[in-house]
């Protein structure tokens, strides 16, 4: 196992909402941008850990992407070259203004050493 983020590191948190018959498309053109070769995100070493976008499983409209930062002044300086520059197409499928990230602070994660010990003990 290992902690989900780091200690000290920073989260994105993207919140918001996509029109029920847009989800579907939404999802593709997000992955095709994503893991298409030419999203910046994933040239910065200031990222820790690749993102994950996620539904609501109770309403499948509303979706959150969350990803794991070392410097979220580099992860802002890289999303307005999205927002203004390369403006993919799956951004204009979200509801309103809502793909704005909100940024947090990792202030406890668990100590790897009690992850590997549960890992032992779940193995036995």
């Amino acid at each position: 196992m290992e902690p989900i983020a780091q200690l000290g590191n920073y989260l994105h948190i993207y919140d918001f909402y996509v029109e029920k018959e847009n989800i579907d498309e939404f999802i593709r053109l997000f992955n095709e941008f994503d893991y298409g070769g030419k999203n910046p995100m994933h040239e910065s070493s200031a990222q820790a850990k690749d993102g994950a976008m996620c539904q609501d499983v109770d309403d499948p409209t509303h979706f959150w992407l969350i990803g794991e930062w070392k410097d979220i002044v580099e992860h802002a300086r890289i999303r307005k070259i999205l927002a203004t520059e390369l403006k993919p197409a799956f951004v204009g499928m979200i509801k309103g203004s809502g793909f704005v990230p909100k940024y947090a602070k990792v202030v406890s994660a668990t100590p790897q050493a009690i992850l590997d010990a549960a890992s032992k003990k779940a193995a036995a």
